[in-house]
């Protein structure tokens, strides 16, 4: 651990140990309630008018879940009001910006390219990847995190990577762990989670906090209305900076696939596949990593317990999806052969997407699969037996997604 780390470490405990004495005397602060949080975001970003997005609901849904469930510490309850305000100044910032051009609403977000698939499995390889084709369009950390309320001049957007780097520094320094299962930054490509989080509708915050009435709210009722967030929200991006071939990423896709494709009838989707008794002990570690910076009771048992039915829910709800949609609009891809023949594998993919795979595209797929070796910030390790996991019943759980795609299933 660094010097900043330890010394970070310090002044966290130090600010939660305050905290708790605060909450046995009845007071929690800072205050999670809409009203003050939509007063702040107005103070800052100067502006009053959100739009008509219907957001009350999924705010106040999330806040109580905050409250009920998520025991955060007085780090997570500062961390958390910052994220919403965060939030609700961008979507003042997006509305202004709406209003004052009609070229955002003259958008149209044609055949974008999905990836999706269980975490773990090699989306965010593969989305890198693509990513580097400087043909492809992708959604950037910073634009995604700071999407509208400055200038599109290179001073402007300079000031907001550094303002993304800054933040993203204060997140690996609180949960240091993090950058061993998941890489960030502000140049990196961002998950559709982060893109749809603006509308309070997405997995984003059951990942991070404990709020298991919000994701069951999320799950059964918000993938319509989130979807039109991100629509709206890629028209923003591309009216600042132009994008014929949109590819986007988020295993929780797996959550709304049929909305999704409501949305974007024209959408194509490229599924990952991997053993899944391989990768949810990861996901919950993950999960656990991320609550433990912001909460003192996150079990990884009780968190394992829960992504485990989340996720095979999620998979089951996907396979009915595409038992009654076009099967030409699906490409699937085994994690193995990914990280065995990458470049392969992208020959494969381009060419059921039609595209050309351009010598400038594969130097700079070349160069990235050297600058970015497997386990780059240490190995992230972990076993099903750590989160109280039995293989039999992970196995059965998944055993109709294995069926289906043939994924051969880790026996020891």
């Amino acid at each position: 651990m660094s010097l900043a780390d330890t010394l970070t470490s310090a002044a966290v405990g130090t600010l939660n140990r305050g905290g708790r004495v605060l909450q046995r005397a009845g007071i929690a602060t800072p205050v999670l309630r809409p009203e003050a949080l939509v007063a702040a975001a107005k103070r800052r970003a100067r502006l009053e008018n959100f739009g008509d997005w219907p957001i009350e609901e999924p705010l106040e849904r999330l806040l109580n879940a905050y409250e009920r469930e998520a025991d955060l510490t007085t780090l997570g309850r500062i961390t958390v009001r910052e994220l919403l305000v965060s939030l609700l100044e961008n979507l003042l910032y997006l509305e202004q910006e709406r209003l004052a051009s009609s070229n955002v609403e003259r958008q149209t977000i044609d055949a974008p390219v999905f990836i999706i698939g269980l975490p773990r499995t090699g989306t965010t390889l593969l989305h890198g990847l693509i990513a580097q084709d400087p043909a492809t369009r992708i959604p950037l950390t910073w634009e995604v995190m700071f999407p509208a309320g400055y200038s599109e001049t290179p001073e402007a957007i300079e000031r907001i990577r550094q303002r993304t780097d800054a933040r993203l520094a204060w997140a690996n320094r609180l949960a240091p762990a993090f950058r061993r299962i998941h890489e960030i930054g502000a140049d990196l490509p961002q998950e559709c989670i982060a893109i749809m989080a603006q509308g309070f509708a997405s997995i984003q915050f059951h990942t991070t906090h404990n709020v298991p009435s919000y994701q069951d709210w999320f799950e059964r009722e918000a993938q319509e209305f989130g979807y039109a967030i991100h629509y709206r929200f890629l028209q923003h991006l591309q009216a600042r900076r132009a994008g014929d071939r949109w590819v986007l990423k988020a295993p929780g896709h797996l959550f709304g696939l049929d909305a999704l494709l409501d949305r974007y009838p024209d959408a194509r989707i490229i599924q990952t596949h991997r053993d899944p008794l391989r990768v949810i002990g990861s996901i919950a570690s993950l999960s656990t990593v991320l609550r433990r910076a912001f909460s003192d009771s996150a079990n990884p048992k009780q968190i394992a317990a829960d992504w485990c039915r989340r996720w095979s829910n999620a998979l089951g709800r996907c396979l009915d999806t595409r038992d009654h949609r076009p099967a030409e609009r699906f490409f699937d891809i085994a994690y193995t052969e990914l990280v065995a023949t990458p470049l392969a594998t992208m020959e494969r993919l381009y060419e059921f997407l039609g595209w050309r795979l351009s010598s400038e595209a594969r130097a700079s797929m070349e160069r990235f699969l050297s600058e970015n070796p497997r386990n780059k910030h240490g190995a992230h390790r972990y076993a099903l037996s750590d989160f109280g996991l039995d293989r039999a019943i992970v196995t059965q759980r998944f055993a109709r997604y294995c069926e289906r795609f043939e994924i051969p299933v880790d026996s020891q």
